[in-house]
């Protein structure tokens, strides 16, 4: 049989495709204009009637299977001038829902799938959701009650201003929110009115902030840098980890600040009168803004002598923008040649908050003129005698 006629099969294989694209589950939750739905068909022409009789019979009879499991077809007259008219099926229609269902084998998941639509008619809603989401809220069957429950809790505990693991409902715990923050996170925009969702707040990792949850707060790692300083717990190193707030409401007579992006520089930074290194590492810098008391002090960032460090620097200036670079000039990089490296993905957007020494340097960097390939002078690579007397001139 030649492919340019339609099998049984193919129709079947049509009614599937918009099983696949969600088109008979939404219409489950939203019925609509598909049904009756006419399926594409191709079939012989005149003169392949009568040179390939037999096959065309055979076509012929394929289809009627199809037509016994839901496909509805109509015939079409057909007029030869020498096996006179013969009727052949013209055209293939699915009539209902029920019967697209039950030729493609999705009987079960339809039911389910009423059950999700059922269970969700108390959060109206959400019903929008189903119906352009029908496979994958099938996907969600099994937790799909939990979900629910979450929403109607938010909807009588808006913003409650309580750690995930406080939320007291049966069969739900932290672990079950934060793995379905994702779809949680679209339910819950549909349900709550709009000043209980901070709309500043986006992303899985903003869930709690963007819902009103106390979120883990960040925390800031620093070592006093004095040795006169008196240690808040006698006998230790004077490095301690604070959180935001705590860092924020600090009151500390130092003077200046180094923030470094690497944990060895920070553990072996040089003694420096009136003064504090922070571990800025994996932060951001929205930590510090906090902090007011920053804007009164020496700043001082030390970061990789590449795109990106210059980047974070800039970026850093936004919030303090007396921030000085350490470190992180031409004369530095030339000293290391040896050990340069390569940089990963360098960027080359314009840095607005580099003065003139940094932007010549940043500009010679993402352009390539000091290299042929993206180059690197990581902060752990330059030589502490380097580190030490740059301390030093800081402190004149």
């Amino acid at each position: 049989m030649t492919a340019a006629w339609t099998t049984s099969a193919e129709l079947r294989a049509q009614v599937l495709r918009r099983w696949d694209k969600g088109e008979l589950l939404a219409e489950l939750a939203s019925p609509g204009k598909l049904f009756p739905l006419r399926l594409s068909l191709r079939g012989p022409t005149s003169s392949e009637l009568s040179e390939r009789f037999d096959e065309v019979r055979a076509w012929t009879t394929g289809l009627q299977q199809g037509r016994d499991q839901g496909c509805r077809l109509v015939m079409r007259e057909l007029h030869h001038r020498v096996i006179g008219r013969n009727s052949l099926p013209g055209e293939a229609w699915v009539d209902t829902l029920d019967e697209a269902l039950r030729w493609i084998g999705k009987v079960r998941d339809a039911r389910a799938f009423r059950a999700l639509l059922d269970a969700t008619q108390l959060q109206p809603s959400l019903l929008p959701w189903l119906q352009k989401q029908p496979l994958r809220a099938l996907a969600l069957a099994e937790v799909w009650p939990r979900l629910l429950d979450v929403v109607a809790w938010l909807l009588l505990h808006p913003r409650p201003a309580i750690y995930l693991r406080q939320v007291d409902l049966p069969g739900i715990h932290s672990k079950f929110i934060e793995t379905q923050r994702g779809v949680l996170s679209e339910l819950l925009d549909l349900a709550l009115p709009l000043e209980a969702i901070d709309a500043t707040a986006s992303g899985a990792a903003q869930f709690a902030r963007r819902y009103g949850f106390r979120d883990k707060p960040q925390r800031l790692r620093l070592r006093f840098l004095d040795p006169a300083h008196t240690a808040w717990v006698p006998g230790t190193d004077a490095d301690y980890t604070l959180s935001q707030a705590a860092f924020a409401s600090l009151a500390t007579d130092v003077r200046r600040v180094f923030i470094t992006e690497n944990e060895i520089n920070f553990l072996a930074f040089p003694p420096a009168a009136a003064s504090l290194v922070v571990f800025g590492a994996g932060y951001g810098f929205d930590a510090l803004a906090q902090a007011v008391w920053l804007q009164q002090r020496d700043v001082h960032y030390w970061g990789d002598i590449d795109t990106h460090g210059f980047a974070i620097l800039d970026q850093l200036r936004a919030h303090l923008p007396q921030a000085q670079s350490f470190l992180m000039d031409r004369d530095t990089l030339l000293a290391h040649q040896a050990q340069w490296t390569a940089e990963p993905q360098p960027t080359q957007r314009d840095l607005p908050r580099l003065n003139e020494a940094e932007r010549r340097l940043y500009d010679d960097l993402r352009w390539r003129r000091l290299a042929d390939e993206p180059l690197r002078l990581e902060q752990e690579r330059i030589a502490f005698g380097c580190v030490e007397r740059a301390v030093t001139a800081t402190l004149r």
